[in-house]
């Protein structure tokens, strides 16, 4: 079972995730993969096996009034396939996550829609990489306008509307305060939709009070049994921040100590809570899966967590790599 990191690299400065640049510089998708196959070769030297690229490969590729890039991936087929050829070869499993403006549930239809767009031109680059079904485009539920039962219907109706291929590559992730995990399951039911389990999310927002290891079998059986689910794992940021305010009586400036927000990702996962949580999956006997560390320190901190395992949990070092 593999161990994965977000977009940047951190261990390697050198190495870009996809193309900056501005639009009035005419960034492609094509530097973007140039980009991408050099983090592959870094992803096979340091034996990572799974990857979430930039939700911004294709730069612009859905901008309304940008439509000068809307034709990228077709010009890039050959350089996708490329690509996707070197991940397969490299058994790199690849996925992508839209930001927060990707709403496919939005009471307004107009932003529902061009969710839609959007999220179908991520599936169609995984579609032109050649990659399996594992390679997946992650969505959280999105707006709970109207309380939440009819939040999950606007996500279902909302899902109904796409193309089979893009509802094929689509999952739902757990957030930290609309969708959680049992409402995910709810739409689960009525689509087919594959969760995602989040674990600080599910921390920050578990009404039903269900244990981690309830919530994570659950979403685990949403995936296809010949298909490997995978999950997030993240350590909630505990650091104090010192913020500088006026005093209002003095008028001198005093620094003031602000607590860390609980939903907010550490710089390096706790070792401790990771190991806990993997033992625990491990003992209760639930399928296999692959694990996203959202993390700060993005692909160093999943290799020390790698030796952290391999130090503290070594019966586990030949399970999560």
């Amino acid at each position: 079972m593999r161990l994965g990191f977000a977009v940047k690299v951190l261990g390697r400065p050198d190495l870009k995730s996809h193309d900056t640049r501005r639009w009035q510089s005419s960034p492609h998708l094509s530097v973007s993969l140039q980009y991408l196959r050099e983090i592959l070769l870094y992803l096979r030297e340091a034996g990572i096996g799974m990857y979430r690229m930039s939700s911004d490969l294709a730069p612009y590729l859905t901008h309304p009034d940008l439509p000068q890039f809307h034709g990228q991936l077709d010009e890039c087929r050959t350089e996708l396939a490329a690509v996707g050829a070197l991940a397969r070869e490299y058994g790199i499993r690849l996925s992508v996550h839209p930001g927060p403006y990707v709403v496919l549930n939005s009471a307004d239809e107009e932003v529902a829609r061009k969710a839609r767009v959007d999220v179908s031109a991520q599936a169609r680059l995984l579609d032109l990489m050649g990659l399996g079904p594992e390679a997946v485009v992650v969505v959280h539920g999105g707006s709970g306008v109207g309380g939440m039962p009819a939040a999950a219907d606007r996500f279902v109706r909302s899902f109904r509307e796409l193309a089979p291929a893009v509802q094929d590559r689509l999952t739902l992730e757990n957030d930290e305060a609309v969708f959680s995990i049992p409402d995910a399951l709810r739409v689960h039911e009525q689509t087919g939709v594959k969760v995602v389990f989040d674990l600080l999310h599910f921390h920050n927002h578990n009404p039903t009070r269900l244990s981690p290891g309830e919530a994570v079998r659950a979403a685990l059986e949403t995936w296809p049994a010949d298909l490997t689910p995978k999950i997030h794992l993240s350590s909630p940021r505990t650091e104090m921040r010192i913020e500088q305010r006026k005093d209002p009586a003095s008028g001198r400036r005093m620094p003031v100590v602000r607590p860390p927000q609980w939903t907010q990702h550490s710089d390096f996962a706790n070792p401790f809570e990771a190991i806990g949580f993997l033992r625990d999956c491990l003992a209760a006997g639930l399928r296999p899966f692959d694990v996203m560390l959202e993390v700060k320190s993005k692909d160093v901190g999943l290799l020390r967590l790698r030796e952290d395992i391999a130090r503290f949990a070594p019966e586990l070092a030949g399970v999560w790599q």
